[in-house]
């Protein structure tokens, strides 16, 4: 029987091989934790739809952030649940706001974390969108100023980048040209630049607290049919000054975080959502899969497409696995 000069198996015999040839290495650094504020006090209130993940009062998050911190995860990314929500979302702006409040306490009790927050109106809204909304359109120019507020405040507050994910037209040049004029130049915006209108995002909408009310964001976010606008979409926020660029949901847009990555030099962060995280964790409660694998083998799909930063509710427990094979 022939074979050809290579075999392939040759260098797939030890460990030792298999790590001297590895393309794609998953790490620590990659990785970044999104966690949820809420008022109160002494509260660590477990999201049912997401095992593992909680609603955590500001003194509960700060000892979730330094077990973060130890374990070498170099970012958070800060959601906020308000007490009372309007038609104009005030309270994502507000001084005393709960990601102000959260990110003051953060910067002061853990200062080498970095603390990235989401910029978006849903949580904050009474109608659940991410605009205003007037005679049941969702105007885009008129949130921008109310974007930028929340941005500026954010900054203001101590956060050390912004991440805007409302899909308004024109949102990272309003937030670049505010954080300017308001003295945080240095400031970055990572921009959820090709947000799809996706079915994975119900568990997060359950623990946001942000479930549209009436219709749905298929006039904002985008048709999962489409991967040319993803191109286009990312560009205009490049050009508008855009320091991080992000594809979300992760894993059923691998093609999109491959295809961007080819064409785009900014940094690529990816969001492995709720619906993706909480769908292995199901997986694994009914003892269908190995539940800490298929994370692993899910995160590095994630980076072999080309992200450079995922963001993952899987952060921590990866970072243990990560710690481990590694020594620490």
């Amino acid at each position: 029987m022939l074979f050809p000069d290579y075999r392939a198996r040759r260098l797939r015999q030890n460990t030792a091989f298999r790590r001297m040839v590895r393309e794609t290495n998953l790490s620590v650094d990659d990785l970044v934790l999104p966690l949820f504020a809420i008022n109160g006090k002494n509260i660590k209130s477990p999201i049912p739809s997401m095992p593992g993940q909680f609603h955590l009062s500001v003194d509960n998050l700060i000892n979730t952030v330094k077990e973060v911190h130890a374990l070498g995860i170099p970012a958070i990314m800060l959601f906020g649940l308000p007490e009372k929500k309007d038609p104009l979302g005030t309270g994502a702006y507000a001084k005393d706001g709960i990601v102000q409040r959260a990110v003051r306490t953060i910067k002061n009790k853990v200062p080498e974390m970095t603390v990235i927050t989401d910029v978006c109106l849903c949580q904050y809204t009474d109608h659940g969108h991410c605009g205003i909304v007037e005679k049941g359109i969702i105007e885009n120019d008129a949130t921008l100023d109310l974007l930028a507020r929340t941005a500026v405040s954010h900054a203001k507050a101590g956060a050390d980048m912004v991440a805007p994910s409302d899909m308004m037209d024109g949102r990272v040049g309003a937030l670049r040209e505010a954080l300017d004029d308001n003295q945080f130049e240095n400031t970055p915006i990572m921009s959820y630049s090709a947000k799809y209108c996706s079915a994975y995002y119900g568990p997060f909408r359950e623990a946001a607290h942000s479930a549209p009310q009436f219709g749905d964001r298929r006039t904002y976010q985008m048709d999962p049919a489409n991967s040319l606008e993803a191109i286009r979409e990312v560009t205009m926020d490049v050009e508008e000054g855009a320091d991080i660029i992000m594809v979300k949901p992760a894993l059923p847009y691998l093609d999109i975080i491959s295809r961007i990555r080819d064409e785009i030099d900014l940094p690529l962060a990816a969001y492995n959502v709720s619906g993706e995280y909480s769908m292995i964790k199901a997986a694994e409660k009914m003892g269908w899969i190995d539940g800490q694998k298929v994370m692993m083998e899910t995160l590095l799909s994630i980076k072999r497409a080309g992200a450079d930063i995922i963001m993952t509710y899987f952060a921590m427990d990866a970072a243990k696995a990560l710690n481990k094979n590694s020594g620490k």
